[in-house]
């Protein structure tokens, strides 16, 4: 029996066969192959300058459709919305008792009613403008990027803005978002499939060259599925063997974003499903530092792990994210003190994303790992920069959290972020007991100093 094909049949099997072509054909000239060597043809800056003139235009176009319309637009704060000058307690409680009393403040008592306005005032001030859960949040944006999930102000205003607002949705869903899992698809299979072939070799130095090419390959590869566009400063500053490289956290991608410049050796904790495939497959390769769930909240062998890691001068140094949480790309909070105990020179990161083309800001509580891949990667482009610092050491003298604080001052700094010294951990957990005793002691010192200036007078 014959099989008649259709001559329209035909036709359509040879040009889905010629774009499938034509589609794997530019992704190896134009993505895999310069991720291999690490050469840019200038595409995906040229892409970032563009957008940028679109949003321009589309901003400028909002606000002359508000003004016609007389709509009001929602503006972001930019600065803290309680303005309010550095005073002590002491000072404020003082300024309280004066504008509340015609009576000599010397000789008024240890305690008056009217101070608890100010500890009730610093309570409301702290509801209204708090520094912390803020940071948990979106960064909020002065322009629109033509995502509706970031613009505020989203109704209708022209024909010609939506239609660039449709064209906009067409190409990030129907063109990018496609090529983006294929590349993603592509960097990970390959980072398995790699990983676990060199892990077949005897150890040495060929494993070692092999492993870090094959690295730096397939993180070049998965960088360029969110196409970022990523600009490294003071490269003479990288992070060398026998260090640790510490940087404040955003994202996930975080990871990606410093390992497609070079190889670290990562720290986590074992997980599951597809991550635990990869994590396997990478350790096969490079010295990674994975812990069981029951190791992780053993300090001293996470340590003990870390020091001897960091003793061998031939591995690679390793990446810390000390704040233990993501944090909206706004500030950087408190460093853990572990990976500073452990006396070995740190390599400072500063990392700071450009929101306008992309949040990269992972919301762990609001987000699942998928719902926040998919929003990555409809997203125009992930573009931030990179800031490698000058290595510091444990100076005489300096314990753990002084150092700490020390690195997060001046990474904060370099990426003109607010540096707060509070535990990113209230992202989930309350308030220690620890703060509000801190209150209660400066409240009462400042009692007791004026009782006994008394009894001396």
């Amino acid at each position: 029996m014959e099989l008649f094909f259709n001559p329209f049949d035909n036709l359509v099997c040879i040009l889905l066969g010629i774009s499938f072509t034509v589609w794997f054909t530019l992704l190896l000239v134009f993505i895999i192959v310069p991720a291999i060597f690490g050469v840019s043809f200038g595409i995906r800056r040229l892409y970032m300058k563009t957008l940028l003139k679109i949003f321009e235009w589309a901003t400028l176009r909002i606000e002359r459709g508000a003004k016609e319309k007389n709509h009001l637009l929602y503006k972001p704060y930019s600065n803290a919305i309680i303005a309010r000058e550095p005073t002590s307690l002491e000072e404020e409680i003082k300024e309280i008792r004066r504008s509340g009393s015609n009576r000599d403040l010397d000789s008024a008592s240890e305690f008056e009613m009217s101070d608890i306005f100010y500890f009730a005032r610093r309570g409301v001030e702290s509801i209204m403008d708090d520094e912390v859960t803020k940071r948990f949040s979106a960064e909020e944006l002065e322009s629109w990027n033509l995502l509706t999930r970031s613009n505020n102000n989203f109704h209708y205003i022209s024909l010609r803005l939506t239609i660039l607002w449709g064209l906009g949705l067409l190409i990030r869903y129907g063109f990018l978002l496609p090529l983006r899992v294929t590349l993603a698809v592509t960097g990970v299979s390959l980072l398995v499939f790699l990983t676990s072939l060199i892990g077949l070799l005897p150890n040495g130095k060929m494993k070692n060259f092999l492993s870090q090419k094959v690295h730096l390959m397939c993180y070049r590869i998965c960088v360029r599925a969110l196409t970022a566009i990523i600009t490294y400063h003071d490269s003479e500053n990288k992070p060398k063997n026998g260090g640790i490289c510490v940087a404040n956290h955003t994202s996930p991608i975080d990871v990606i974003i410093l390992a497609s410049d070079g190889c670290y050796a990562m720290v986590g904790q074992i997980h599951g499903g597809l991550m635990g495939v990869i994590q396997r497959s990478m350790v096969k390769a490079c010295p990674h530092i994975w812990f069981e769930r029951s190791e992780v909240k053993d300090r001293h062998l996470v340590a003990k792990r870390l020091s001897d890691h960091v003793e061998d001068k031939s591995k690679l140094p390793i990446l810390i994210f000390p704040e233990g949480t993501c944090i909206n790309n706004t500030s950087v909070m408190m460093f853990k003190k572990g990976s500073f105990e452990i006396g070995a020179t740190v390599y400072p990161v500063a990392i700071k994303y450009d929101p306008r083309f992309g949040d990269a800001f992972w919301n762990s509580s609001k987000f699942g790992m998928v719902n926040y891949l998919l929003r990555m990667m409809s997203s125009w482009a992930i573009v931030c920069s990179v800031w490698y610092l000058p290595p510091m050491s444990r100076e005489e003298g300096e314990d753990a959290v002084q150092f700490a604080n020390r690195v997060k001052a001046a990474i904060a700094r370099q990426g003109g972020l607010v540096d707060l010294l509070w535990d990113g951990g209230l992202k989930r957990g309350k308030v220690k007991d620890t703060f509000k005793e801190e209150q209660q002691k400066l409240y009462s010192k400042m009692l007791v100093g004026t009782q006994e200036d008394r009894s001396r007078s």
